[in-house]
Parts: structure tokens; C-alpha cells; sequence
């Protein structure tokens, strides 16, 4: 009876595992019908992607973002990235498990080239940034996961944010607080971290009134935020100077006190690069960011005071590193080499944070978010 039933528990394992299997969402960032949101299907043991179905009907998403309740996705949309028309932001259903969307709604972000999304722990308010209109807007989220108008909308640099009128406002991130108290946004153009005060239930965003900003070198051109696990740390990364720095974050007022600045670039390179993505692994032990020209991925080990130690500096096996993502259980990087047109997928080195690519690039037109849902 062993014998007979042994290939029977076989197959339901195998199919509960790959029932179980976690879903792994890309924006294709490209107009008309290259535009799209691809779902793949990871290995957790190997570190395989495996397609499983292509939403279309979506221009240029750059940026997507998945709900607390893994039921909704989000994604940023331009019939022109870049140009004057303001962009929207568009929610879709998941359904099952194979990685199809079903779209739900879309509203105004009320501003131009809208270009990272978030959202707050009770998924009631999305929190967007406007690139070129350099501003940030709050979107609430209806319990069907369909958005309502803005709530929110403020522009950089007329908060009292500087003495003077900012020459140009770039927002490029804004990233929610661990205790979902608070909103950081990073401005490239003005060079400021803001520090707004978020009230998720009515979608409010206010300036900080202990610390509305602060400043980074000038010409860094801070570009996204992360918080560490531990919710005590901020680290940014400076698109420009190629630099990433680290800030004590005190979590009851947000203050931020700048720690450190370390380069991204090998010491002897000479050639023109940008920076783009940075994460953090679960256990708060490495970062890690991306260098577009360089074509590389830095790691850092994280040490106990926070600051940050070069491990090394590892090719990203594409062209132009646009984002970063890493497994809830620490043990895969995935890349997103939008201008390579591929998605590389690297092995975490325990104890060393090294990263070794596996399997062959995955390629696709223009990837620039990655998205996981469990």
C-alpha cells in the first residue's frame, strides 16, 4: 500500500508546493503595448523565475506596490513619461494565484511623471511622488481597494523648506515610517529629505513641525529612502554623487541626524554613473545599491552602530540597474536592468552578503519595479 500511495503523496506535494509558490510582479516600462505588468512565479530553492501571464492595457508603469493585504496591486501610468499631462495611478485585483490583474480604478496623482508609490500599513492611503511637478499627493484606498481623489497634495519647497524659492523640485520617493506615523520623501532636485506627518485615516499629510527637512550635500541628489528593521536608521541613496548616507532616525519626532556618506563607486572609476535603488536584507545585516553606468550592485555589511562597510562591488549583468528585491527570507537579490532589458536573479551569501548571479538573465522589455507577493 506504501508503495502505491508514494507517488500519489508525491504529486500533492509537489503541486501544494507549487500552489504555495510566491508570485513576482515587473512593470514593463515602455509605451503602447510593450507596456505592461509582468507576473512570474519564483524557486525559492534554485532562484528560477518562471512566467506566468502579461497584463497589458497599462502605458509606461514605472512603479508598483502591493497592498498590506496582498489582495490589490498599484501601479503609476503615462501615455508620455516625462511630459506635461499629469499621470495617474491605476489599482488592479489579484486573482489567483497565476498572476493575473483585473483593473479596478484609476485617479490623478494632480501631478507630472509620478514615479514611486507607497503605501501606509492599513492600506488605506496610497502615497505617491511627482518627479517633475515635485510634489507629493495622498490617494485614499476604498475597501474594495479601488482609490478615491487626492486628499493630499503638497509641493516641495513651499512648506518652509528653504529661505529662498527652489530653483527646480525633483520628488522622487516617499516611503512610509515603520510605526506608520510618519512619510519621508526624497527631493533630487533641492537636495532634502521632507519629513511630512501622516494621518492614515483621513489620507493627511503634513509638514514635521519638530524637523520639516534636512539637507544633504549639495549636487547629491538624494533619490530613494529606506528604513532599516530596526526602525532606528534612514538610509538614502544620492543619485548624482554616488553616494549613499546614513541617518539616525528618532522615532518620535522623525528627526533625522546624518551619521555617514560612503561612495558606491570603485575608488579608481572615472566614468560617468548614476545611482538608483537601495534595500535592505530582512535581518538589517547588508545593503545593498545600484549604479546605472557602472552597471553594478554595491553591498555594504551594516554594522551595530549603523554604519556601513564596502563588502564589494559586484557587476549587475545588465545595463543601467533600475531597482532591487529582496526575499522576505534574505536569500535572493533580484535586479532589474531596465535599459539591459533582463532580470538578473543573485544568491545572498550568508555571513558575507556577497551576491553570485544564478540561472540566466530573464529577459523583458524595460523592467523598473519589482514587486513581491507571498
Amino acid at each position: 500500500m506504501k508503495d502505491i500511495l508514494s507517488p500519489l503523496l508525491a504529486i500533492g506535494t509537489d503541486a501544494l508546493a507549487q500552489a504555495a509558490a510566491p508570485l513576482v510582479f515587473i512593470s514593463a516600462f515602455a509605451p503602447g503595448e510593450n507596456g505592461a505588468i509582468h507576473a512570474f512565479k519564483f524557486d525559492s530553492k534554485n532562484g528560477v523565475l518562471e512566467p506566468l501571464h502579461r497584463t497589458t492595457g497599462i502605458q509606461n508603469p514605472f512603479f508598483l506596490v502591493i497592498s498590506p493585504d496582498r489582495r490589490f496591486l498599484y501601479a503609476t501610468e503615462a501615455k508620455q513619461f516625462g511630459g506635461p499631462e499629469v499621470s495617474l495611478v491605476a489599482s488592479y485585483a489579484v486573482e489567483g494565484r497565476e498572476g493575473q490583474l483585473k483593473r479596478t480604478s484609476q485617479q490623478s496623482t494632480r501631478g507630472t511623471t509620478s514615479c514611486y508609490l507607497d503605501i501606509d500599513a492599513t492600506g488605506r492611503t496610497l502615497l505617491v511622488a511627482n518627479y517633475s511637478s515635485g510634489s507629493v499627493t495622498a490617494l485614499p484606498v476604498h475597501k474594495d481597494g479601488t482609490l478615491g481623489e487626492s486628499t493630499s497634495l503638497i509641493l516641495h519647497g513651499t512648506a518652509e523648506t528653504d529661505a529662498t524659492p527652489p530653483k527646480a523640485v525633483n520628488a522622487h520617493s516617499i516611503v512610509v515610517s515603520p510605526d506608520n506615523r510618519f512619510a519621508l520623501s526624497a527631493d533630487l532636485g533641492i537636495d532634502q529629505i521632507l519629513i511630512y506627518r501622516l494621518d492614515a485615516a483621513t489620507g493627511k499629510l503634513e509638514p514635521n513641525e519638530s524637523q520639516p527637512f534636512i539637507k544633504v550635500a549639495p549636487g547629491s541628489g538624494p533619490r530613494h529612502v529606506t528604513f532599516h528593521p530596526d526602525g532606528k536608521r534612514v538610509y538614502v541613496i544620492n543619485e548624482y554623487l554616488n553616494t549613499v548616507t546614513f541617518f539616525d532616525y528618532a522615532t518620535a519626532s522623525a528627526r533625522l541626524t546624518e551619521r555617514q556618506t560612503i561612495s558606491t563607486l570603485p575608488a579608481d572609476f572615472n566614468g560617468e554613473s548614476i545611482c538608483a535603488d537601495l534595500k535592505i536584507t530582512p535581518d538589517g545585516s547588508f545593503l545593498y545599491g545600484t549604479n546605472r553606468g557602472h552597471d553594478s550592485i554595491a553591498a555594504y555589511r551594516i554594522g551595530d552602530d549603523g554604519k556601513l562597510t564596502l563588502v564589494n562591488i559586484q557587476p549587475s549583468l545588465g545595463k543601467a540597474p533600475q531597482n532591487l528585491l529582496i526575499t522576505p527570507d534574505g536569500q535572493w537579490l533580484l535586479c532589474a536592468n531596465m535599459e539591459g532589458n533582463n532580470v538578473v536573479v543573485f544568491r545572498i551569501e550568508a555571513g558575507t552578503g556577497k551576491l553570485s548571479a544564478v540561472n540566466e538573465p530573464v529577459s523583458m522589455t524595460m523592467p523598473s519595479c519589482i514587486r513581491w507577493l507571498p
